[in-house]
C-alpha cells in the first residue's frame, strides 16, 4: 500500500491509495472523508506491473496535464502508466471533493470490499507505457516526486535521479550521488529557498543532507534503515517518529538559532584542477552573465556563473557521475535558438569519460538569473570496454589507474566530409597512449576507435586543429608529453576509416591504430604542462606551450598537402621556432595565443605575463600576481566593448578562482600590470 498526492485535490480531504495485489495487479483508489462521515472510496484504475520476483509498487506520483502515473516497484524499475483513461478524471475529482451523492460506497464496512470488486471487473487492466527495468538496482525505488517538470526518483542504491517526459516515454537526464556512504535514499524535499533536501540513512544514523551547502543539516542517531518512519521540520522544532523492534519512537528537538555564517561558499571541496568558459548570457535588466564549467579533485564538475558587477560565482548544476577525480574538460559549441547550447566531455581518474548536453538560458526568476539544464549523453571507461572484448584472456588487462591528463574536441566533423552525426574527441593518456573517441549522440554511444603509443610515456596534453586550405581539409592533432617533445598528427584517414568501420558494424569497432606523427619537435627539457595552437590571418598555425622548468616555446608552422591522388601526402613544416627559458620560476600551467604578436602564460609561481613575440625572441610586456595558489589551468576569451575597445579576460583556477581583464594595445606599451 501506498498514498499519493491526488491532482487537484486538497491533500488533507482527498488522496489516491494504490494497492498491490496477486499477480503483478496494481489497484489505484481515490479516498476522501469529510468530518463525520465514512470516507468515499472510487476504484479509479488497475495496472499490470512487469514480471519479476517482487512484483509489488514502493512509491507512485501523479502527472495531472498529461493524465499519467509514474510509480517505482521493488526490482528498481520505474514505470509509467496511462490515468486519464478511467472514466470521468475531473468529474469524479468534483464528486470526491464536494461529497457527492453518488453511491459509490455503503455506509457500512462490510460492503465496501464486494462493491470495489464489482467494479474492478468492469476496469481494463493497463499496461505500462514506459518502463526502465532496474534503474535503481535491486534494492528497490524509494520515492517518486514531481518538481517544475520534471521527475526525481530515489533508491537504495545511493543515486537520485532526474528524468522527465518525452512523447511518453521516461528519459533519465542525470544522476546525482549526494555523499559518500548515504547508500540508503528515502526521499526528496524541495525548501521554498531553492535548496534541494535529501531525506535517508546513513549507517545507523537518519540523515537530512543540502544539495546547496553540500553538507548534512541534521544527524539523528536511530539504529539505521527503518522502513516505517517520519520527518517534519517547522521554524520551531524538528521530529522524527520511526518503529523500532515494534516500539514507536520518537525524536524531538526544538529550532535553535545559528550561530555560524558563510562568508564565502565553497565550489570544491578539493583543489580546482580544470576550467571552461561556455560564453555569455544575456539576461533582460541584469548585467551580463559570463558561465563557466570546472572540475575538481572532489570528482565533481560544476557549472557555474560568475557575474562581473556583483563578483560571486553561483553554481548552477553538480555533475557527479565521476569515481575519480575530474582532470579535463572539453566543449563543443552548437548553435541554438536562445542561450547556450553545448556538448560537454569531462574526463580524469580510472580512464572515465562522462559526456553531458548542456542548456544554458536567462531565468530571471532564480536566484542566479540563469537557468541550466543537464541531459547526460553517454560514458566510457577503458575497463568496462576491456570486459567486453572477444578473446580478452589474450590480451593485458587495462591499468585501472590510467588517467585522461587533456581532451579535445576534433573540429569540423560534422562537415560534408562526414556525412554522419559522429563526433570525434582526442585525449591524452597517462599510459602514454593517444586515443580517440567517436561519439554519436542518439544512440547514446561514446566508442574509442583509434589508438597510438607512440610516446610511449604519460602524455600530458593534446590539441586537436582543422586545416581548411586550398587542396583539401585535414584534421591535425597535437600532442605533448611528459619528456618535452610535442608530435603534430594527420587523424584524417582514421576518421574516416572509423565511419566506415562504425557504420558497417551498427556502432562497434575493434580500435584502429594512428599512423606514425608527421613530425616531432623537441621544445622542453620536460614535461609540457601547457599547450596552445592559434591559427595566422597567412593560415599558418602557432603553437605555443609551457614547461615544468618554467620555458615557453612557441613555434610557426605550415601545411603543405598532396596533390592529386596522394591525399594522404600531408606535410608540416617547422618555419620558426622562439624559446624562452626561464619565462617563469615554477610551472608553467597556462598558456594562449591572444593574436599573432601576443602571448599570456600563467605559472604556479602566481605570476601573469604578457608577452610580444618579436622576430627570433619573446619580449615581457607587463606582469601581474594573481591569487590562486597552485595554479592548474586557465582559460582566455576576448570581448568587444560598447566603445569598440578590445579587452581580453582570462580565469584561473587552481586552490580557488579568479577572474581577471586587460586591455588590448595596438603596439607594445610600456611596462604596467593588467588590471
Amino acid at each position: 500500500l501506498s498514498w499519493a498526492p491526488r491532482p487537484g485535490l486538497p491533500s488533507d480531504t482527498a488522496a489516491a491509495l494504490l494497492a498491490s495485489g496477486p499477480d503483478g495487479e496494481m489497484l489505484w483508489l481515490d479516498v476522501a472523508y469529510r468530518p463525520g462521515q465514512t470516507p468515499w472510496v472510487r476504484l479509479m484504475g488497475r495496472y499490470l506491473l512487469p514480471l519479476c520476483k517482487q512484483r509489488w509498487h514502493t512509491c507512485a506520483a501523479f502527472l495531472p496535464q498529461e493524465g499519467l502515473l509514474v510509480c517505482g516497484d521493488r526490482r528498481g524499475s520505474l514505470l509509467l502508466f496511462p490515468c486519464n483513461s478511467s472514466s470521468g478524471w475531473a468529474a469524479e475529482s468534483t464528486s470526491i471533493v464536494n461529497g457527492g451523492t453518488d453511491p459509490i460506497v455503503e455506509d457500512s464496512s462490510n460492503e465496501l470490499e464486494p462493491s470495489c470488486l464489482l467494479q474492478k471487473e468492469a476496469l481494463p487492466l493497463e499496461s505500462p507505457l514506459s518502463v526502465l527495468f532496474g534503474l535503481h538496482g535491486k534494492t528497490g525505488v524509494t520515492s517518486v516526486t514531481i518538481h517544475r517538470g520534471y521527475i526525481y526518483s530515489t533508491g537504495r542504491d545511493g543515486v537520485y535521479r532526474q528524468l522527465r517526459l518525452r512523447n511518453q516515454q521516461l528519459e533519465v537526464l542525470q544522476k546525482h550521488r549526494p555523499c559518500k556512504g548515504l547508500q540508503w535514499i528515502e526521499e526528496l524535499r524541495f525548501t521554498s529557498d531553492g535548496d534541494l533536501l535529501v531525506l535517508g540513512f546513513h549507517a545507523d544514523n537518519f540523515v537530512v543532507w543540502s544539495s546547496r551547502t553540500g553538507e548534512n543539516v541534521h544527524c539523528i542517531p536511530c539504529g539505521g534503515g527503518h522502513r516505517s518512519w517520519s520527518y517534519c521540520k517547522s521554524p520551531l522544532a524538528e521530529v522524527f517518529a520511526f518503529i523500532k523492534s515494534g516500539d514507536v519512537m520518537l525524536y524531538h528537538r526544538e529550532a535553535e538559532p545559528c550561530e555560524q555564517q558563510v562568508l564565502l561558499a565553497s565550489l570544491h571541496g578539493r583543489e580546482i584542477t580544470c576550467v571552461r568558459r561556455l560564453g555569455a548570457v544575456e539576461v533582460p535588466g541584469h548585467a551580463t552573465f559570463n558561465v563557466f564549467v570546472t572540475g575538481s579533485e572532489d570528482t565533481t564538475a560544476c557549472v557555474l556563473v560568475l557575474s562581473e558587477n556583483s563578483r560571486a560565482a553561483v553554481p548552477l548544476v553538480r555533475l557527479s557521475d565521476h569515481i575519480s577525480s575530474v582532470r579535463t574538460l572539453a566543449f563543443a559549441m552548437e548553435t541554438g535558438d536562445e542561450g547556450l547550447s553545448a556538448l560537454l566531455f569531462s574526463a580524469g581518474g580510472r580512464a572515465q569519460i562522462e559526456c553531458y548536453r548542456l542548456l544554458c538560458t536567462g531565468d530571471t526568476a532564480s536566484e542566479s538569473a540563469v537557468a541550466c539544464q543537464v541531459i547526460h549523453v553517454a560514458s566510457h571507461r577503458l575497463d568496462k570496454h576491456w570486459e567486453q572484448k572477444k578473446n580478452r584472456h589474450k590480451f593485458v588487462k587495462m591499468d585501472p589507474e590510467t588517467r585522461y591528463m587533456s581532451l579535445s574536441v576534433v573540429p569540423g566533423t560534422s562537415t560534408k566530409q562526414l556525412p554522419t552525426p559522429w563526433k570525434f574527441l582526442a585525449a591524452a593518456c597517462s599510459d602514454g597512449s593517444v586515443r580517440i573517441f567517436g561519439l554519436l549522440e542518439a544512440a547514446q554511444k561514446l566508442v574509442l576507435v583509434a589508438e597510438s603509443f607512440h610516446h610511449q610515456r604519460c602524455v600530458l596534453k593534446v590539441e586537436a586543429f582543422l586545416h581548411t586550405r586550398a587542396g583539401g581539409e585535414r584534421h591535425l592533432l597535437c600532442s605533448a608529453a611528459t619528456d618535452g617533445s610535442i608530435a603534430f598528427w594527420d587523424i584524417t584517414g582514421p576518421i574516416m576509416d572509423a565511419v566506415d568501420a562504425l557504420h558497417q558494424a551498427d556502432g562497434e569497432m575493434q580500435p584502429l591504430a594512428l599512423d606514425a606523427p608527421l613530425v616531432t619537435v623537441m621544445a622542453h627539457s620536460c614535461g609540457v604542462n601547457s599547450l596552445h595552437i592559434r591559427e595566422t590571418p597567412e593560415g599558418r598555425y602557432l603553437v605555443a606551450s609551457g614547461s615544468d622548468d618554467g620555458s615557453i616555446h612557441v613555434c610557426l608552422l605550415e601545411v603543405a598537402l598532396g596533390r592529386g591522388e596522394a591525399m594522404t601526402g600531408t606535410c608540416l613544416q617547422v618555419l620558426e621556432r622562439v624559446s624562452r627559458p626561464c619565462a617563469h620560476a615554477a610551472h608553467v600551467t597556462g598558456i594562449r595565443v591572444l593574436r599573432p604578436d601576443l602571448l599570456l602564460s600563467a605559472s604556479v609561481d602566481q605570476r601573469l605575463t604578457l608577452w610580444n613575440r618579436c622576430p627570433g625572441e619573446l619580449v615581457p610586456l607587463s606582469t601581474t600576481f594573481f591569487h590562486v595558489p597552485d595554479l592548474a589551468e586557465l582559460d582566455c576569451w576576448e570581448v568587444v566593448e560598447p566603445g569598440g575597445e578590445l579587452r581580453y579576460y582570462c580565469v584561473l583556477c587552481g586552490q580557488g578562482l579568479e577572474m581577471l581583464c586587460s586591455t588590448a594595445f595596438s603596439k607594445p606599451p610600456p611596462q604596467e600590470a593588467p588590471q
